[in-house]
């Protein structure tokens, strides 16, 4: 039995896992022991990894879709060359029909992990000549690091290993980032670390701290009214603040009326408890905020209140000081993208997501994107390819989605494993799974607990029955309409060498240390040396820029449109909170569902209730409910807890009989980042008939223009 140490790609942590491998085939996975991150454990995904790649659910060959399409058609296998060809034919002539622009491209969630599809993606998109490439940064992360940037001028990241105090603030690690939730518990338990919890739900780790249990939507007010505490209570770093902070006294004139009792009547959070997180954590020299990966950002208030945040962590003087946010060494690899001059998506309707700084993402505003389509708005968009993605299932507003892709010519999904995506698709690419090919492991950019650490994801067993490399089958249909010069590697390690050439880290270096190696080491007060990344040199609290192109240069409480604050019709008829996204840690969004292993842990979906909400229709914990929102309504077993605040309804994604995202409308956004809002929308229960209830899972409401 042969052991083969790797970088696990199932999520955003890479974690160390060892590889058993026997007569080819993967046996067994541990825990890598001693590595840095995970300490030898292993999340339930990975436990089941072996199920996981030997699915039943995996895809086997290339097929097409003949006698119609969407729903209407079957599915026949075809060869690699078949589907390269009619593939690339059907391409060009769009482009010659309807402009390069009429392509475009969707990597999934773990495309932004696994760099080599995302980049091979974006490589193949612009080298096609179209803009439109866009991934799940356009509707999640991306605002947590443009935010960072307007206010520091570049990316610094927790520290949480060397913090006194954790503020989780709509995270719950021990779901989506269990390594964190393990050192947590440890340095909990060895009395190391105080822990403060702000989430609408009440996470198992909010009964070891303090437990402050928000309204949804208004973690904003919270953090203006902690700012009013620090400033007004003379709680600030004076020294920090007076050199190296630029639009002070806008902020002190800002929060002046911001105080704790302002905040509580909007939050429902008792003033007492701010004030005294607050005061927590000015007086805490090593402390850091650590926030949902994705939680925050998707109200509709997203991109202010994550400069909230950075706002908060500035006047305490926690900025590139050890147990705060800190810049992290990034390790450069080399860049695929081709230049396009055409601009993307939402580049004029959203600026400062698009234009601020000229730190132009790569990527279009995925909220606009369906539109689009549907709409034929700038202009038709008639391919659509998605890579290592299932967007029918985990896309917000599903409804949507579905118009946009009857209105295509051209449906391609490329995926190990048979989604929802793939079974709506005029052509489907089998792709092998991160355990079958070699390429970037560790998560390059030093973001997971500040630990600036490489190594190379290295392949455990050959690519199962004709399915391929992401990036390979990128490359192949590039060579084939004519793109070959962009495309000239041929293995996997050739595409490594290539995107280590840039990095300092050589790929043979990487070979010789299995376990992965430093890149770089954490350098603390950065800014002593070269300043801040920003006009000013400083941080800046006040944004200038940010007013320039069209929003408040601070940041300042806005309720979510669905409201019962700001929309009481609505909430007359849709009276309870929506929260979408909530994770297990048996799986990643919409994927390993089909795992039998996964499934016999947790076999079905839960919302959460609170006793009163659920007493006010008659629910009863394990009851099979509907719950609707002007978009649709899906049935969803109840789970009556008090561990959810009344009113909110926190509802998993990714289960496919039970799509929460039927319920999201993607024309509610943030007018500042453009992100589709996914938490507090407007909802109602419905008491279902205990006989036709049974007979639907999903309701898609059409889209109404």
């Amino acid at each position: 039995m042969q052991k083969i140490q790797t970088d696990c790609g199932l999520c955003i942590n890479c974690c160390g896992i060892d590889c058993y491998v026997e007569d080819g085939k993967l046996v067994k996975v541990e825990g890598t022991p001693g590595h840095w991150l995970n300490k030898g454990q292993i999340c339930s995904k990975a436990k089941f990894l072996v199920e996981g790649t030997y699915s039943d659910n995996r895809l086997q060959y290339p097929m097409k879709k003949v006698g119609g399409r969407l729903e209407k058609g079957k599915f026949v296998r075809i060869s690699w060359e078949q589907a390269y060809k009619e593939i690339g034919d059907k391409l060009l002539e769009l482009r010659e029909k309807y402009g390069a622009h009429t392509l475009a491209t969707w990597t999934g969630s773990v495309g932004v992990e696994h760099f080599e599809m995302a980049a091979f993606n974006q490589r193949f998109a612009k080298a096609f000549g179209s803009p439109n490439f866009f991934n799940p940064e356009g509707i999640c992360f991306r605002t947590r690091i443009l935010a960072r940037q307007i206010t520091f001028g570049r990316y610094p990241v927790e520290q949480p290993r060397e913090a006194d105090l954790i503020i989780l603030w709509g995270h719950n690690p021990e779901a989506s980032y269990f390594p964190i939730g393990l050192d947590i518990r440890e340095k909990l338990a060895a009395g190391e670390q105080e822990l403060v919890v702000i989430d609408v739900r009440k996470i198992p780790l909010a009964s070891e701290g303090l437990y402050l249990q928000p309204r949804p939507g208004t973690d904003c007010a919270i953090a203006l009214a902690m700012m009013h505490t620090i400033i007004y209570e003379d709680l600030y770093d004076h020294e920090f603040v007076e050199k190296w902070c630029n639009g002070f006294d806008k902020l002190v004139e800002h929060v002046k009326d911001k105080t704790p009792e302002w905040a509580a009547k909007i939050s429902g959070v008792a003033a007492s408890d701010i004030s005294k997180v607050a005061r927590m954590y000015a007086k805490t020299k090593k402390a850091a905020i650590l926030e949902g990966v994705g939680h925050l950002n998707q109200y509709q208030n997203g991109l202010q209140t994550e400069r909230a945040f950075n706002i908060l962590v500035a006047i305490t003087g926690k900025v590139d000081r050890l147990g705060g946010w800190v810049t992290c060494p990034q390790i450069r690899l080399a860049d695929l993208r081709v230049p396009v001059t055409e601009k993307s998506l939402g580049h004029d309707e959203y600026p400062i997501f698009h234009q601020f700084n000229k730190r132009t993402p790569p990527y279009g505003s995925a909220s606009m994107m369906t539109e689009a389509i549907i709409t034929e708005k700038p202009y038709p968009i008639k391919a659509f390819i998605s890579s290592g993605s299932n967007p029918v299932l985990a896309f917000p507003d599903t409804g949507r989605f579905l118009d946009a892709m009857r209105n295509t010519e051209l449906f391609i999904s490329i995926d190990p494993y048979m989604t929802e995506t793939c079974q709506l698709a005029d052509y489907v690419l089998p792709a092998c799974t991160f355990i079958e090919e070699t390429g970037v492991g560790g998560f390059p950019y030093g973001i997971s607990h500040c630990v600036p650490w490489i190594m190379l994801r290295k392949k455990v067993i050959e690519p199962l029955y004709e399915s391929k490399p992401i990036w390979s089958i990128w490359s192949e249909l590039g060579h084939q309409i004519g793109l070959g010069e962009y495309f000239p590697w041929k293995t996997d390690e050739e595409v490594a060498a290539h995107l280590f050439s840039t990095s300092g880290v050589t790929y043979e270096q990487l070979v010789e240390n299995p376990e992965g190696m430093m890149f770089g080491e954490v350098e603390y007060e950065v800014f002593e040396k070269i300043g801040f990344a920003t006009d000013s040199k400083k941080v800046e609290l006040y944004s200038a820029q940010m007013e320039a192109l069209g929003a408040p240069g601070l940041p300042d409480h806005m309720e979510p449109e669905q409201s019962y604050v700001a929309n009481p019709e609505l909430a007359a008829e849709y009276p309870e909170t929506l929260l979408t996204g909530a994770r297990r840690q048996e799986y990643i969004g919409a994927q390993m569902h089909e795992v039998p292993g996964l499934r016999a842990i947790a076999n079905e979906p839960f919302a959460l209730v609170h006793p009163v909400t659920a007493k006010k229709y008659d629910i009863m914990d394990g009851e099979l409910m509907g719950i609707e929102t002007p978009r649709g309504m899906i049935k969803m077993k109840a789970h009556v807890t008090e561990d959810i605040r009344p009113g909110a309804i926190d509802v998993p994604h990714g289960w496919a009989g039970a799509n929460v995202n039927v319920l999201l409308d993607a024309m509610v956004r943030d007018k500042v980042s453009s992100y589709i809002t996914m938490r507090g929308n407007a909802c109602r229960l419905v008491k279902l008939d205990p006989v036709r209830g049974l007979e639907s899972t999903t309701i898609y409401k059409p889209v109404i223009r």
